[in-house]
């Protein structure tokens, strides 16, 4: 990502949210953009492939706090014209001219890497009274971008954890240079103009500056014999497999990092993160409420009224719970530890939903049994509804 980009591209408007969004807004819609326009979705398809790297590239500065932040007070600051016209001709107050411009290298051709510092980068060096004799800041090859893909677990291998392979199509490291992006046999040199540091100082009238060198573009180091596969940036898209481990109790919507994992750094920079979404199954019997899990059990009027022993499963066996006399129905009866695994070893409970049936149809001999029990049955208290009843007639 170039200096230039964090004033002249609007990534607010290339998400499609307000300046104002939430972060939660900002993660919605980037998410939604980025299924949209993956590369898998959308084979062959170069324009697809720009647009995922466009709002691939707003979020990692809009969904990173203090990116976000250091990209809103520079554009702020841009903005005002403040660098535009507080310096003065030759000869007069103010000192030598200066020109934005400057700080990116000037013109189209001087693209220079920003390294991911943001505004604090770029400033702190003009500020500072770090002249040319001030140390230039070591800066080195750029980190990778963090990479984020979805994933469908079955709810048993949610509850109990799983390990799956996950095979991803995206920048990986070149296979022929390993990633410094030299051609077999060669490595690269150290940069002749920053002799390794990354950056370079320069004086402006009464302003001196550090500023990414341009013949690097901040790495450090220059390929004179470029690698034939990945043309010497270090990185090809191809397609990995990676074995994931998800821990026992992950959640739906929850999301997993696999540090290292997401798209190599160029020219051997390290690489960013993979980010994983978990979907969950529905399962057709069990729900889940946190660490517990949760299961709905029929029973008759006869067992709710006597009481009984009910024999339910779990995940991986079975219980017994005693139904007591006079329960009610939605009644619930817990089975403790039968419920999801945590991460200091211990369990959630299950917890069964008593649902007592009416049957929509009797037998004369159950009708009768019935008549003879509401016989001997005391009403249903219904006091507090007759205030009510005499009111309406």
């Amino acid at each position: 990502m170039s200096a230039k980009d964090w004033i002249e591209k609007d990534y607010y408007a290339t998400l499609g949210v307000q300046q104002s969004a939430s972060s939660d807004e900002i993660k919605k819609a980037y998410r939604k953009l980025a299924r949209q326009s993956h590369p898998d979705h959308n084979p062959g398809d170069p324009r697809a492939e720009e647009r995922f790297k466009a709002v691939s590239e707003a979020y990692a500065v809009l969904g990173d706090d203090a990116k976000r932040r250091e990209y809103d007070e520079m554009r702020s600051l841009f903005g005002s014209g403040a660098f535009r016209r507080g310096a003065r001709g030759p000869g007069q107050p103010g000192g030598a001219p200066f020109d934005v411009s400057d700080l990116f290298g000037g013109g189209a051709g001087g693209d220079t890497r920003f390294g991911g510092g943001g505004f604090t980068d770029l400033f702190s060096s003009i500020f500072s009274g770090g002249g040319a004799g001030g140390p230039a800041r070591p800066r080195g090859p750029a980190r990778g971008r963090d990479v984020e893909t979805e994933v469908t677990l079955d709810f048993d291998d949610a509850v109990r954890g799983v390990t799956l392979p996950l095979t991803l199509r995206a920048p990986g490291v070149c296979d022929t240079c390993h990633g410094d992006g030299a051609r077999p046999g060669t490595s690269p040199k150290m940069c002749p103009a920053c002799h390794g540091a990354g950056v370079t100082t320069r004086n402006q009238g009464s302003f001196s500056f550090s500023e990414p060198c341009r013949t690097c573009q901040g790495v450090g180091t220059v390929v004179e014999e470029k690698c034939p596969e990945c043309q010497g940036t270090g990185g090809v898209t191809k397609t990995r497999t990676l074995n994931v481990r998800f821990p026992a109790g992950v959640a739906d919507g929850q999301r997993i990092r696999l540090a290292g994992r997401g798209e190599p750094g160029e020219r051997g920079g390290p690489a960013g993160d993979l980010f994983v979404q978990v979907k969950v199954r529905p399962d057709e019997l069990f729900g889940r409420s946190g660490d517990d899990l949760t299961l709905t059990v029929p029973i008759t009027f006869a067992e709710a009224v006597l009481g009984t022993n009910l024999r339910v499963p779990t995940l991986d066996s079975a219980v017994t719970l005693r139904v007591p006399p006079g329960t009610p129905s939605g009644r619930v009866l817990r089975a403790r530890g039968k419920g999801v695994q945590r991460r200091d070893g211990q369990a959630g409970d299950l917890l069964v939903t008593l649902d007592v049936l009416v049957p929509a149809t009797v037998s004369d001999e159950a009708r009768a049994a019935l008549e003879s029990f509401a016989a001997q049955t005391p009403p249903a208290a219904r006091e507090h509804l007759d205030a009510r009843l005499r009111r309406v007639g």
